[in-house]
Formats: structure tokens, C-alpha cells, sequence
């Protein structure tokens, strides 16, 4: 059996986000069918609409979702039908060299469902991050789903299958913030307020929010900045050095992924500090620095992948502080939306006036 479903689909490079009719298979072994819930619009989305990811049209676009497992295939253990899920882009594997070490967060052959979805014609559909999550239903691998509690707003915690996970991990997984450090976030888009959630969570005392945006500054504030630095106006460098002492941050994350807020991430830093990059730089990018000062100031320069989580640890436990009122992920909610207003989602998230738009079915 199949189910004809709706879902939201890009056809060529540029074209315009729309709802048309997807096929969707039973599930096969390792699958499973989700009904899903909530789905936040993601500036990965709006990449793959534009080509940035890959040309492998048409695309089901969305993939920040939560959703309930409606079926499975045959040998599957992780999940149950009735089952309350988050949807993840990197099911572990288990036998991989990475998994093997014991950091499956790092699992280097993660996997998606083996059968396609189709549009009516029978043209197979590329499903984002392996997702695929604008639509009513969605075929994934089982290992893609992690169950959670049932009592949480699925809108506000749908958002850790993506950007707000990437953001927090960096600082909690990646950077291991500690107790009383200081941490600099340049770029505080969605991630980057993450970020400054998860810096807080961590118990950081000095969080030092950095944008050109002073209405994503003030934001910043909401959810643990200390200090703001607007770098159209000011040196950041300088700014944050003043902020601690005049040492640098013992952590500076940076969520744009541009070599210019990379080099400000590498001179904010104290000596023996952290550089984190999560925000995603594009192939064409660049970075050069004097190989004297990367030995001279010492540290640590790492990149963070999806925040470094394991979804299987993090999720519910941080559903847990969101539900003890440590972690506000209500706040990252702007607005929700229906499956026809992707394109309008879209353009309020390149004007920066929303943190996400989330599609609720």
C-alpha cells in the first residue's frame, strides 16, 4: 500500500516552492512512515530551493520536524506505531570507525530510507537532509526517528532536529563551554541565538552577542546575551576583548561561516581559546591566516557538525530543561504557518524578522 499525500516541492533552481501530490511507500525493512506535526522553515530549505546544496531536482523540501510514527517495516526496534518522534538527518550507523570508537555523534556512513517518494508521474523526489518534512506524511529511515515525551509544544521542539540543535551543541557539545567562562557569538540568526541559548545553559557568565541587526541584538538579550556588539559600527575584536579584560572570550562561535566573521572568531579569542564554526560557508570560500599565529595563540579551532549531537542523548534532555524552564525554545518560535505559506516563510527569514516559521498539519 501507498499513500497519496501532499507536500511542498521545488522542481528546478528558483523556482517557487509548491504543493503537489507525493506517493509515499509502505515502509520497507529499516523504514518507517511518520504523520507529521510540525516542520520549521530552515535556511537549508531555502538553500535547496536555490541550488546551493546539490542539482538533484525535485526536491520535497523541509526536514525540522516532529511528527507520529504511523508505520514500520520489518526489523524495527527503534521506534513503535503511536510513537511521538523527532525527525534527525544523521541516524547512526553502529559500525562505522567513528561509531566503533564510541562517538557515533561523529557516525561518518549515517543512512536515510532506502525507497523513494514520487510525484504522481512517477519522477522520484529528493527528500532534504534526507527528510523530506513539508508534506502530511514522510518516509524515513527508523534510526532518523527519536522518540520523545508527549507533553511539550511539538512547534518549539520540533526545532531541535536542526538549527536549534546545531546552535546549542556547538556550545554545550563542541566547545564545551564550562562554569563562569565567557563565550562570543557573531551572527545571531537562529543558530547563533542557539548558540547563546546553549552558552547560558552551560553556565557561562559572559555571553557576548555579535550582529549588524540591532533588533537581533536586543533579541540576543532574551535568551542570555550579557553584552551586544554591533560590528557595523565597531571593531568586534576590539569590543570583545574589551568585554573580558582585555584576554579575548575563553570561546567564540562563529555562526555565519564567512571568512572575515571567521577571522574576528580567531583574533576575539583569548590565548588557549576556542573557535567554533557552525555557521555553513559555501564551496567558493576562502580562509587565510599567518600560520605563526595559529601555532602562537594555541587552543582549539573545530567545526561543528549538527551541533555534535547524538539524538538519542540530547533531545529529551533537552526537552527536559526547556520543560523546567532553563531552556526557552517557545521563544524561537515566530509564527505558525501552513503548508501553502513556504515562499512567504521564506522571505521574512532572508529579511531577518523572524527566528522561524514553523508549518503546523
Amino acid at each position: 500500500m501507498s499513500y497519496r499525500v501532499q507536500g511542498v516541492v521545488v522542481r528546478a533552481e528558483g523556482a517557487p516552492a509548491q504543493i503537489e501530490t507525493v506517493i509515499v511507500p509502505d515502509p520497507g525493512p529499516g523504514e518507517a512512515v511518520v504523520d507529521i506535526i510540525t516542520s520549521g522553515v530552515c535556511h537549508t530549505d531555502f538553500h535547496y530551493q536555490q541550488g546551493g546544496i546539490n542539482d538533484e531536482f525535485p526536491f520535497l523540501l523541509g526536514h525540522e520536524a516532529t511528527g507520529r510514527v504511523a508505520a514500520i517495516g520489518d526489523d524495527v526496534t527503534e521506534v513503535a506505531v503511536g510513537d511521538r518522534v523527532i525527525l534527525n538527518w544523521r541516524a547512526v550507523c553502529g559500525q562505522c570507525r567513528a561509531c566503533m570508537k564510541g562517538k557515533p555523534q561523529y557516525c561518518f556512513d549515517t543512512h536515510n530510507a532506502t525507497q523513494k517518494m514520487t510525484l504522481e508521474d512517477g519522477t522520484e523526489l529528493s527528500p532534504a537532509l534526507g527528510i523530506g518534512a513539508f508534506i502530511e506524511k514522510t518516509l524515513v529511515a527508523a534510526g532518523q526517528c527519536t522518540k520523545i515525551d508527549e507533553e511539550s509544544d511539538a512547534a518549539a521542539v520540533g526545532l531541535l532536529g536542526c538549527g536549534v540543535m546545531a546552535g546549542i551543541g556547538a556550545a554545550i557539545n563542541t566547545a564545551e563551554v564550562q562554569r563562569g567562562e565567557s563565550v562570543a557569538v557573531i551572527g545571531c540568526g537562529g543558530v547563533g541565538t542557539a548558540a547563546i541559548a546553549g552558552a547560558q545553559l552551560a553556565g557561562a557568565t559572559t555571553i557576548i552577542a555579535v550582529d549588524i541587526d540591532d533588533a537581533k541584538l536586543e533579541q540576543a538579550k532574551r535568551f542570555g546575551a550579557t553584552h551586544t556588539v554591533n560590528s557595523r559600527d565597531l571593531d568586534a575584536v576590539e569590543e570583545i576583548r574589551s568585554l573580558t579584560e582585555g584576554f579575548g572570550a575563553d570561546v567564540v562561535i562563529d555562526a555565519v561561516g564567512r571568512p572575515e566573521t571567521y577571522e574576528q572568531a580567531f583574533y576575539a579569542r583569548d590565548l588557549a581559546g576556542r573557535v567554533v564554526l557552525v555557521g555553513v560557508p559555501t564551496p567558493d570560500m576562502k580562509l587565510e591566516l599567518p600560520l605563526l599565529d595559529v601555532f602562537g595563540r594555541g587552543g582549539a579551532l573545530k567545526s561543528s557538525w549538527y551541533g555534535d549531537c547524538l539524538p538519542s542523548r540530547d533531545f529529551q534532555m533537552l526537552i527536559d530543561q526547556y520543560r523546567l524552564g532553563r531552556l526557552d525554545l517557545d521563544g524561537f518560535v515566530s509564527e505558525r504557518i501552513g503548508l501553502g505559506d513556504i515562499e512567504a516563510a521564506f522571505k521574512k527569514m532572508a529579511e531577518g524578522t523572524v527566528l522561524r516559521s514553523v508549518v503546523e498539519l
